[in-house]
């Protein structure tokens, strides 16, 4: 696997690139991940033999891990090129599985490089990259924007087999394809984590957080493009009211979300964990009584975080889009017809008031989510896979 991104890192990328190597080394492969020279080494929160390279720490002042594009990631891609022909020479692998556009982009490189190998390429689509970039306020300028789109055309069209993590991505991928096909291979979530008996009160103890609270939960990247600050700037509206609803917001970085809530005054109903390991996103997670998603479609990216949710029997807030629906029934969720501060404030209210639609809702999510196992995910991949290799 080619992952250009400081792994692991505890974000939704690097959450789907973890469960897609921990799913397929529980069906018998062997998994190399070849990653930049920063990020958290995982066999210090789980046991695993996945084996994990590095860049040398060439760029040693480098130490982003948060989400969006950087101009010092096209000197990290070298160094990552030069790796990965490095790994492909000494480990010899059936298979390369790129993720991200700039993952894509050196997997057909090396594909190239080692033409007489015949290695299928497998594209790991997370998203858009010009909607990607946007929403970090990159390409504002002319010609880029152009210049970047025509760019991701050309890698929407490479590798010999293409999985989409959403399905909004879909027909935009098979339309850039010779093929016309692309796989929707959805995000999963490990649901033996979210079994057994759960005290909440214990747990919000655990957060310092009153236990007869009703909590409302984000657990995610707290950047614009996730739609963090709709949430932020409905708590005011939801606790005028309500000064029995508690906010925990879960992620990185959190420095300008302490700023917004200490200037609005509204410490008492939010407590803000940062930074969250995904590893007890379990845990945050089922101290809630409603969580919420309020990530649109404009990146085209799946939400992983829906199906945390919908293993810890929450009530659950989300935008109305396809992606959401392919995971949820519509008795499953409240869906947001607008993505903003106003509709969010509404939903919350609901639930707070309607504790019945609040369960029935939640009970539906949390039967539903079975399917999403991050097991059954590997299996589709590697039927990917195989139909690849029946080709070399």
């Amino acid at each position: 696997m080619i992952a250009p991104t400081p792994f692991f890192s505890h974000l939704g990328t690097h959450n789907r690139i973890l469960e897609e190597a921990r799913a397929l080394k529980r069906l018998g492969h062997k998994i190399m991940i070849v990653t930049y020279h920063n990020g958290n080494d995982i066999s210090n929160f789980i046991e695993t033999d996945i084996d994990v390279r590095r860049i040398r720490r060439w760029l040693f002042w480098y130490k982003k891990t948060e989400a969006g594009p950087d101009w010092q990631k096209v000197l990290l891609n070298i160094f990552l090129i030069v790796k990965s022909f490095n790994m492909i020479c000494t480990w010899k692998p059936d298979i390369i599985h790129s993720h991200l556009h700039e993952g894509i982009l050196i997997g057909r490189f090396m594909q190239i490089l080692f033409f007489w190998r015949r290695i299928p390429v497998v594209s790991d689509f997370h998203g858009s990259l010009v909607g990607e970039m946007r929403s970090h306020g990159y390409l504002g300028m002319p010609p880029f924007g152009t210049i970047f789109r025509a760019l991701e055309k050309w890698i929407n069209g490479m590798g010999d087999a293409a999985v989409v993590s959403g399905e909004e991505n879909v027909a935009v991928i098979e339309d850039a394809r010779d093929d016309g096909k692309a796989t929707y291979l959805y995000d999963g979530v490990n649901v033996s984590e979210y079994e057994g008996e759960c005290d909440k009160s214990k747990l919000r103890k655990k957060y310092g957080i009153v236990s007869d609270r009703f909590v409302v939960v984000y657990t995610g990247a707290l950047i614009e493009n996730k739609g963090i600050r709709h949430i932020l700037e409905s708590i005011p509206f939801v606790i005028k009211n309500n000064k029995n609803i508690h906010f925990v917001i879960g992620g990185f970085p959190d420095k300008w979300v302490r700023k917004y809530v200490a200037k609005r005054g509204i410490e008492k109903n939010v407590t803000i964990i940062s930074p969250l390991n995904y590893f007890m996103l379990a845990e945050v997670n089922r101290l809630a009584d409603v969580a919420i998603d309020p990530k649109d479609g404009t990146v085209r990216q799946a939400s992983g975080k829906l199906l945390q949710y919908m293993a810890a029997d929450v009530g659950i807030i989300c935008a109305d889009r396809t992606t959401n629906h392919k995971y949820l029934s519509d008795n499953s969720a409240q869906f947001l017809k607008a993505v903003d501060a106003h509709s969010i404030t509404e939903a919350i209210e609901k639930f707070y008031i309607d504790r019945e639609l609040l369960n029935t809702c939640a009970k539906n999510a949390r039967e539903d989510v079975g399917k999403f196992d991050w097991i059954n995910i590997g299996k589709k991949l590697e039927g990917v896979y195989k139909q690849l290799m029946q080709k070399v």
